[in-house]
């Protein structure tokens, strides 16, 4: 399934950031800057951006920790850490960012190496999601924050039935047109297989995060997970 999932993210990557501003309609921007807030990033730290996609998350973490700060941006897709690497020397050409293609199941980096972290939309599309958060509670210094966010089913019938219309009529489509029906047909699927909120909240306990926190936004369809590791951070 990895594999599989690596595949559709290089095949998507020349129009992934066409495609987020079309299905979001331009709204993943204010979802992705309250990711940042939320991580409490702030000038000189040295932070970590997970399944960094083209480089969104990781830029505006960049602008926010300055030129005394460092920002590692890691994704398991080559195509799309290219993207990101052309992206920031057009939009932000100060060498504050380092792409890693890497797998979040096993990151390559020390023990409480970082001060702040995010993920965007990746955490659904992860093969072990425990894993993964037990990694990312690994490299952050004790007292630091993460903010993960992604899609999800909301509990609502209602809102459930509107999100799958929307995925059917209009997500579809816009793949279709773009060649890329089949890369999009993954969505729907790894919605019913992603954990709720309050499951991600008791999975970010049990490997070890002293507060989790997750918080509903667009009437429950997105959500954003804040994560805090227990101690002081340095």
């Amino acid at each position: 399934m990895t594999n599989e999932i690596q595949s559709i993210f290089n095949r998507i990557a020349p129009v992934y950031d066409q495609l987020n501003d079309w299905l979001s309609l331009g709204q993943h921007r204010i979802w992705k800057e309250m990711a940042v807030k939320w991580s409490a990033a702030k000038s000189g730290d040295t932070v970590l951006d997970l399944c960094c996609g083209s480089g969104d998350l990781a830029l505006r973490l960049a602008r926010r920790v300055g030129a005394t700060g460092k920002v590692y941006g890691v994704d398991f897709s080559c195509n799309l850490l290219e993207t990101a690497s052309l992206r920031s020397q057009r939009q932000y050409p100060q060498p504050a960012i380092a792409w890693v293609e890497a797998d979040v199941l096993n990151l390559p980096f020390e023990d409480n190496q970082f001060n702040a972290a995010t993920m965007g939309y990746g955490l659904r599309n992860v093969k072990d999601i425990s894993r993964s958060l037990q990694e990312l509670h690994r490299v952050l210094k004790p007292g630091a924050k993460a903010a993960i966010l992604d899609f999800h089913r909301p509990s609502n019938p209602q809102l459930r039935a509107f999100q799958q219309l929307y995925l059917d009529g209009f997500v579809v489509p816009v793949a279709n047109y773009l060649g890329l029906k089949e890369e999009y047909a993954y969505i729907s699927p790894s919605l019913e297989r992603f954990p709720i909120g309050k499951e991600q909240v008791e999975l970010a306990r049990q490997v070890g995060f002293a507060i989790a926190t997750h918080y509903p936004i667009v009437n429950g369809m997105m959500g954003v997970l804040v994560l805090s590791k227990l101690g002081i951070i340095s």
